[in-house]
């Protein structure tokens, strides 16, 4: 499938909202909660006021010139918070867009754009029964901490 992947402009940070909600790891089986639920605080982290700060980045994957998937980083107090200098990734595609490799590429670019800007890691979070945990494993990052529900990864730029 042929994609393009580019950085999110100004216009488009509200998209993050669907992409936030399309991260929301929903277990085989199980309903897939309200849209309402990125109103949490702890889900707002990733983001509000996005783009107001020096750490916020995001790039945007296409196909077709419709936006298909999401990667961003900022420094937060997030799930995946390991200090106040290492980004914290999130991540997501719609639903047929994803095992297509689209995702690697993404997070592959954002780790080249971080490492280029001087940061020396970069985080996330991800639930124990996530698929992704193979890809983002395949791409550098270590799991340095775990939970009953998910692992704190790790990948040294």
């Amino acid at each position: 499938m042929d994609y393009i992947i580019r950085k999110i402009s100004e216009k488009e940070y509200s998209l993050l909202e669907d992409f936030l909600y399309e991260a929301i790891f929903v277990p085989e089986g199980m309903p897939a909660p309200s849209k309402s639920i990125i109103n949490q605080p702890e889900l707002q982290v990733y983001i509000s006021d996005f783009g107001k700060k020096k750490d916020d980045i995001g790039l945007l994957a296409e196909v077709s010139e419709k936006v298909v998937g999401a990667v961003w980083v900022r420094i937060m107090n997030d799930y995946g918070h390991i200090d106040d200098d290492t980004p914290s990734f999130a991540i997501s595609l719609y639903k047929d867009y994803r095992g297509l490799g689209i995702g690697t590429a993404l997070m592959k670019q954002m780790l080249c754009i971080l490492k280029d800007r001087g940061y020396k890691q970069a985080s996330l979070s991800v639930q124990k029964s996530n698929y992704a945990v193979k890809m983002y494993l395949k791409i550098g990052f270590k799991i340095v901490d775990e939970n009953e529900e998910e692992y704190i990864m790790l990948c040294c730029l």
